[in-house]
C-alpha cells in the first residue's frame, strides 16, 4: 500500500518506493489494453502479454524523470499531477516508439493521445481515491470538533496540515471567515457558517441544533484585542475552549499540527509602533544615563533598552541588593562593553541622592523606583507617601542641582480619579513634576521634567500574572476580585520603549507653534496609548488554558471582593482631561489640573514633615488638597468623596 504517513522524500524505505512501483505498473498495465480498444473498439481487447507489460514498463521509465514511483498518494496535489501528466505524455510516447521497433502497427494515428489521457485518468484517479478514503477515515474517527475562524486561505492550509498529521484526532465542522459574501460556500467540503462577527449568533444556532462545536481555532493571527475578547466571551458561555493555529508557515512543512492557548498578549490590541531609535539614540550615546528603581520590571527594562545605545556610563540605582545584583548581572551578560556603576541607595535618602547625583553628574535620569502595590501602601502609607512623593521630591531636585537636562518619571493610570493611597501619591508626584517642568519651559531655568503615565504591564512583580502563575502552581484556585474587572495592559518591553520615545519627544522642542509643546509648557504629561482595557477573567482563563487546564472544572476561580484602594475601572485620563493625540507614535497627552511651582513646593515641605512625623491625619489632609479629585476607598467598597476628611476616621 502507499505510505500511510509524510516523511521526507530523500529518507523513505525503499520498499514503500517498491510498493509504489508495483502499483503504478499494475494500473497502467491496465490502461494499455484500454486505450488500445477506445482507440479501436473494433480490433477488441485480448492482446500478446508484452504489450500490457510494455505499457507497465513504459510508464515506469517514462515516471522516473517525474519522480512518479516517489510520490505520496495521500498528499497528492496540483504539482503531483502536473508531474503525472509528463509522465503519462513520456510513457505514452515511449510506448508508441516500442510498437514502431517492434514492427507492430499503432491502432489509430491518435492512439498515443488516447494513451496518454487513459494513464493520466487511471493514476491520477487511484491517488484522489486514496486521498479520498484517508481523509474520510480521519473524518470517521470520533474526536474533537472544531469550528475554524480565519481567512479561507488559512483554512485551506489548516485542513491540508491536519490532513498530513497522522495522529490527528479532530474534524473541521465548519468555517467562519472574513468575507461577507462566502456564506453556503464549502472548502474540503466543510461549510462556511457566516462571518467571524457573528460568532455569537452562530454558536447560539449551532446550540439550538444540538451541534456545538468542542472548540473554536483561530487560525487568522490579526484577531487580537477586543474582537479576541468578543470570541472569547462567546465561547465562554457555551464552555468552548478557543485555541490557535501555528504561524501559516509553519503549517505547511509540519508532520503534526500542534494547537496552541490563546496568548495573554493576544488581547492587547496594539499595532507595532515606529519608535524614534536615532532620537534616543542621540539622547543617550555617550552620556551619562541613571536609573532608579534599577532592579524593578520597568527600571531594569529601561536599563536594558539604555545599555543597548551605549551610554558613556548607566547608573543603576536600587534599594534591593539582590535586585541590583540580578540587573547588574544581566547587563554585564548582553552589553559587557557598557560602563555601569551599581548604586545601593534609598531614593528618600537625600543626602545619598545627593551624593550620587553630585559624583556621576548624569545627564537624564529615568525615575522608575516606587511603591507600587495599592493594598500594601494602604497598609503603609507613611511608607509609601515618603517614597512615591518624597522620593520623587529628592530625585527630582538633586537631579536638577546636579545639572541633569532633564529626568522623565514614571507614573500610572492609578493616579486618575485616584482611589488609593498609591494612585494620590503618584498623582502628587505628578503635580511636582509638572510645576518643575512648567517653570523649566518657561524659561525660568531649572530642568525638564517629563512624566509618563500608563496602565498595567504584563509579568511586572506583584502583577496579577504572577500572582494566577503561582495559585496555578499549587493548584489553584485562581483568586479574581471582581467579575467585572478590568485593567489597561502592555508588555514591559513595549511599555519601556514607548517611555524612551517620550523622553526623545519632551526633551525636544520642535517649534513655538508645535501643538505638543504647547501642552507640554501649560503642564501635560504623556499618556500611552493602551489599546482597550482587559478583563481580567479573560486573563484568568488563558492562564488556566495555558497550562493545558480546564477553567471551573480542573481550576477554581474564586470572587474576592475588592481590596482597599481598589477601582474596578482604571481610567488613563481624567473626565476633564480630554486624550489628545500628539507628534510621537504610541503616546497621547494629558492636560490635568497644574499647581505653581512655589506653591508646590511648600506643599511638598508641609508633607515630608508630616511623613517624618508619621502624622497621618496630616498627609492626608495635604493629599485630599493637592488632589481634590481623591475619593479614598479604604475598605474595598464603593469610594466616598471627602473634600475636608476628619482626621480621627482615617486609619493606616
Amino acid at each position: 500500500m502507499p505510505p500511510s504517513g509524510p516523511a521526507p522524500r530523500s529518507s523513505m524505505p525503499a520498499r514503500r518506493i517498491a510498493l509504489n512501483v508495483v502499483l503504478d505498473g499494475v494500473v497502467s498495465a491496465a490502461a494499455a489494453p484500454v486505450a488500445r480498444w477506445l482507440a479501436d473498439p473494433a480490433g477488441g481487447w485480448l492482446h500478446p502479454l508484452w504489450f500490457i507489460a510494455g505499457g507497465g514498463i513504459t510508464l515506469l521509465v517514462g515516471g522516473l524523470p517525474f519522480r512518479i514511483p516517489q510520490q505520496y498518494w495521500r498528499f497528492s496535489g496540483v504539482a503531483d499531477l502536473f508531474n503525472i501528466a509528463c509522465a503519462s505524455v513520456l510513457s505514452a510516447l515511449l510506448f508508441a516508439e516500442l510498437l514502431h521497433v517492434a514492427g507492430y502497427p499503432l491502432p489509430t494515428p491518435t492512439f498515443p493521445i488516447i494513451h496518454a489521457l487513459v494513464l493520466l485518468v487511471f493514476l491520477g484517479a487511484i491517488r484522489m481515491m486514496w486521498r479520498l478514503a484517508a481523509r474520510r477515515r480521519s473524518l470517521a474517527l470520533d474526536g474533537e470538533r472544531i469550528l475554524l475562524l480565519g481567512a479561507d486561505h488559512e483554512a485551506d492550509l489548516f485542513i491540508r496540515a491536519m490532513e498530513r498529521d497522522s495522529g490527528n484526532n479532530r474534524r473541521v465542522v465548519g468555517l467562519l471567515t472574513g468575507g461577507a459574501q462566502q456564506a453556503g460556500r464549502r472548502i474540503h467540503d466543510c461549510p462556511i457558517l457566516g462571518t467571524i462577527s457573528e460568532t455569537p449568533a452562530i454558536l447560539e444556532r449551532l446550540f439550538a441544533a444540538g451541534k456545538l462545536p468542542d472548540a473554536l481555532v483561530i487560525t487568522a493571527g490579526e484577531i487580537k484585542g477586543r474582537e479576541l475578547a468578543q470570541i472569547l466571551e462567546a465561547a465562554r458561555a457555551y464552555d468552548i475552549d478557543v485555541q490557535r493555529t501555528p504561524s501559516l508557515t509553519a503549517l505547511q512543512p509540519a508532520d503534526r499540527v500542534e494547537l496552541r492557548p490563546i496568548a495573554i498578549e493576544d488581547l492587547l490590541n496594539r499595532p507595532p509602533v515606529a519608535l524614534d531609535s536615532q532620537g534616543m539614540a542621540r539622547l543617550i550615546c555617550g552620556r551619562v544615563i541613571a536609573v532608579t528603581g534599577a532592579g524593578g520590571s520597568i527600571g531594569s527594562e529601561l536599563a536594558r533598552q539604555i545599555a543597548s545605545f551605549q551610554p558613556a556610563m548607566l547608573l543603576l540605582i536600587e534599594s534591593s541588593e539582590y535586585a541590583l545584583w540580578q540587573i547588574n548581572l544581566d547587563i554585564s551578560e548582553r552589553f559587557a562593553d557598557v560602563k555601569r556603576q551599581q548604586i545601593i541607595a534609598d531614593v528618600r535618602d537625600r543626602r545619598r541622592i545627593a551624593e550620587v547625583f553630585g559624583l556621576y553628574r548624569p545627564h537624564l535620569v529615568f525615575h522608575a523606583a516606587a511603591l507600587k502595590h495599592v493594598p500594601i501602601v494602604e497598609d503603609n502609607p507613611v511608607e509609601g507617601v515618603l517614597t512615591n512623593v518624597i522620593g520623587t521630591r529628592i530625585v527630582a531636585d538633586e537631579a536638577e542641582r546636579a545639572g541633569a537636562q532633564a529626568m522623565v518619571m514614571i507614573s500610572t493610570d492609578k493616579a486618575v480619579n485616584p482611589s488609593s493611597l498609591m494612585g494620590a501619591s503618584k498623582r502628587c508626584a505628578e503635580v511636582y513634576g509638572q510645576a518643575l517642568d512648567m517653570r523649566a519651559r518657561a524659561g525660568q531655568g531649572g530642568m525638564r521634567c517629563v512624566t509618563v503615565r500608563f496602565g498595567n504591564v504584563l509579568g511586572s512583580t506583584g502583577s496579577v500574572v504572577p500572582l494566577f502563575r503561582r495559585q496555578l502552581e499549587h493548584g489553584g484556585p485562581l483568586t479574581v476580585t471582581h467579575p467585572d474587572m478590568t485593567r489597561y495592559f502592555m508588555t514591559v518591553p513595549e511599555a519601556v520603549g514607548l517611555v524612551l520615545q517620550a523622553a526623545v519627544r519632551g526633551t525636544h522642542e520642535r517649534a513655538q507653534n508645535d501643538a505638543t509643546d504647547q501642552r507640554l509648557r501649560q503642564g501635560g504629561i504623556f499618556v500611552l496609548d493602551m489599546g482597550d482595557p482587559v478583563r481580567i477573567m479573560d486573563l484568568a482563563f488563558q492562564m488556566i488554558r495555558l497550562a493545558g487546564l480546564r477553567p471551573e472544572t480542573d481550576i477554581e476561580i474564586r470572587f474576592t471582593g475588592l481590596r482597599p484602594g481598589e477601582k474596578l475601572f482604571e481610567e488613563l485620563f481624567h473626565g476633564r482631561e480630554a486624550p489628545v493625540p500628539t507628534d510621537a507614535p504610541g503616546l497621547r497627552m494629558a492636560s490635568p489640573r497644574t499647581v505653581d511651582f512655589k506653591v508646590a513646593r511648600a506643599a511638598m515641605d508641609e508633607l515630608e514633615a508630616a511623613c517624618h512625623a508619621s502624622d497621618l491625619g496630616a498627609i492626608m489632609s495635604i493629599l485630599y488638597r493637592l488632589v481634590p479629585e481623591f475619593l479614598h476607598n479604604r475598605d474595598g467598597g464603593m469610594p466616598v468623596a471627602m473634600s475636608h476628611p476628619d482626621p480621627e476616621m482615617i486609619t493606616p
